[in-house]
């Protein structure tokens, strides 16, 4: 499995999703131009691909470097065009998170994913551990290679949107997702960090593959 996380995203917040079922390559601090340092190729049977927020853009630019060809795409609480007033977010946005790193800003950018202070306080310890030079970097780097930006071209087998996400607009990813054909798009009444309400990410993949409209309207 590849998981692509987004901004200010790292090992931590993600750790307790991991599980043995899969061979996992977790991809977050974008700050730089470099060559990729992959583990050496093995043949699988499947190969689930989850971009995260800013990471749906992320695998679409970095995928090809890695000559992985998944087999499950998934696009959670984000879209390829990231820098967008009406599918994405303003850009504006991004430069006022850029003009105002700080401490007590990150501790309510975090609240604001997570969703709420009781859900925040109930992962203490799985929050990111980022330095705020690490986060400027990153975003920074994200912003420029945003404006630069062309034309989509990647294949997202599904979306999933939670209608409670205070950090990616859910109207703009309902808006992106909805002149998708090809794209199954799935909304949740959760918020923009989510994956806690599954013990996995493999219990996560279960849900999205076998999720029925019908009888799953909300999670």
């Amino acid at each position: 499995m590849i998981v692509y996380g987004g901004w200010a995203a790292d090992d931590y917040v993600f750790a307790p999703l991991f599980d043995e079922e899969f061979d996992i390559i977790l991809f977050y601090n974008y700050s730089a131009d470099e060559a990729l340092i992959l583990p050496e190729a093995k043949t699988y049977e499947k190969i689930t691909l989850i971009g995260w927020s800013l990471g749906v853009w992320a695998a679409e630019y970095l995928l090809p470097k890695t000559g992985f060809r998944p087999d499950v795409t998934i696009a959670v609480n984000g879209t390829p065009v990231p820098g967008n007033e009406h599918y994405g977010i303003p850009l504006s946005i991004y430069q006022g998170i850029l003009d105002n790193i700080t401490e007590e800003n990150i501790d309510r950018f975090y609240l604001r994913m997570f969703g709420s202070n009781n859900l925040l306080q109930s992962v203490n310890g799985k929050s990111p551990q980022r330095s705020l030079k690490s986060l400027h970097d990153e975003l920074r780097w994200l912003y420029n290679r945003i404006m630069e930006q062309g034309e989509p071209g990647f294949r997202w087998d599904y979306a999933v949107s939670g209608e409670m996400d205070r950090i990616f607009p859910s109207h703009n990813q309902i808006n992106y997702w909805n002149k998708t054909k090809n794209t199954k798009h799935i909304i949740l009444n959760l918020s923009h960090f989510f994956f806690y309400e599954w013990k996995s990410f493999s219990d996560f993949i279960n849900f999205v593959e076998n999720y029925k409209s019908s009888t799953h309207p909300q999670l």
